[in-house]
């Protein structure tokens, strides 16, 4: 068998959501930072042939999601990062962050003592954020995500979409999202959902992404609906509020887990609607029944928007070890994907 190229990869799943980071075997990605080197990725048909073997059939699904290491911006972070999914390259990713600081920490690339918490901190396209990894006895317990400023963009937006005329809310968490009950649209987060959730997800998605509240206000390379938290309310625990979620990202891929960067953009809407004060906590439920928590770090100025700076906790864990080859005479070349 001649292989036209051989990549290795650490698997892990957050809160249920996979996340495959690419630890060799792709080619150094151009860029003077993280956020040009995703510029380039997307440009580039070579760098893209790997994303596509990794995230596509039958190496990969529908559902996949990784990234690929690069330098950071500056000495200030420990790693870059390039998110991937099965369309495209992300701008923002909570639950691949807590994967990439347990990752970091499990296999030393930052040391870490044997109780306490180590800060990996990553260059991602939307900014520096930080893996703030708890440990225990040598173990890894869990990971706190502190992300970029987030805001609200807009509230109480009417959306007509081919399943009926529903309200939205946008906001950013690293990425732009939009947010829906679920109710909206007859349906609860449940996986029994999961079809109908993928279509609300996708038709909402679409019909905002032109639109003036999908343009970031600084950073035209972060413009773009990238996914539609579509949620439950489940009333309060003694901490705060407690909601259920799903986030459709891309074109209909489903966020396993309760969505990091999502959760992030929850954040200033729920503090705007006076639900989540100082101190309280976010419990954030996913389809699959994981959870994460969230809080405000504190509150910011953004160029004169009101902003908080979120912390999302949730655990990693690695699935596997792997080593993908790609054929000179595969027949399915870089593959495929069905959805």
């Amino acid at each position: 068998m001649a292989a036209s190229f051989s990549v290795t990869t650490v698997d892990y799943h957050t809160g249920g959501e996979p996340f495959r980071i690419v630890t060799a075997g792709v080619p150094d990605i151009p860029g003077l930072s993280v956020a040009d080197r995703r510029v380039t990725a997307q440009g580039s048909a070579e760098i893209d042939r790997y994303r596509q073997v990794l995230v596509q059939e039958p190496r990969g699904h529908a559902d996949m999601y990784g990234g690929f290491l690069v330098p950071p911006d500056d000495d200030g972070a420990h790693l870059g990062v390039l998110f991937w999914h099965k369309d495209g390259y992300s701008t923002a990713c909570g639950h691949g962050t807590i994967a990439l600081g347990v990752w970091a920490v499990e296999h030393g690339v930052v040391p870490a003592a044997p109780d306490g918490d180590t800060d990996v901190v990553i260059d991602v396209p939307s900014g520096r954020v930080t893996a703030r990894v708890h440990v225990t006895g040598g173990k890894v317990t869990g990971a706190t995500f502190v992300n970029v400023p987030s805001w609200v963009v807009a509230r109480g937006i009417e959306v007509a979409t081919p399943l009926g005329t529903v309200v939205a809310d946008v906001s950013y968490g690293g990425a732009l999202y939009a947010s829906v009950p679920a109710s909206a649209f007859g349906l609860e987060v449940t996986p029994e959902h999961y079809g109908e959730l993928i279509a609300a997800g996708r038709a909402v998605k679409w019909a905002l992404n032109d639109s003036p509240a999908a343009q970031h206000p600084d950073d035209p390379r972060l413009s773009g609906i990238y996914g539609t938290i579509l949620y439950d309310d489940l009333g309060r625990t003694p901490d705060g509020p407690h909601q259920r979620n799903v986030t459709v990202f891309a074109d209909g891929e489903v966020d396993r887990s309760a969505c990091g960067s999502g959760t992030s953009a929850r954040l200033p809407l729920l503090v705007a609607e006076g639900r989540l004060g100082d101190g309280e906590t976010l419990t954030h439920d996913s389809v699959v029944g994981t959870r994460f928590t969230a809080r405000v770090r504190e509150h910011v100025d953004v160029a004169g928007r009101a902003a908080v700076v979120p912390e999302v906790t949730g655990r990693a864990s690695m699935t596997g070890e792997h080593r993908f080859v790609l054929a000179d005479d595969d027949e399915v070349g870089t593959g495929f994907v069905l959805r």
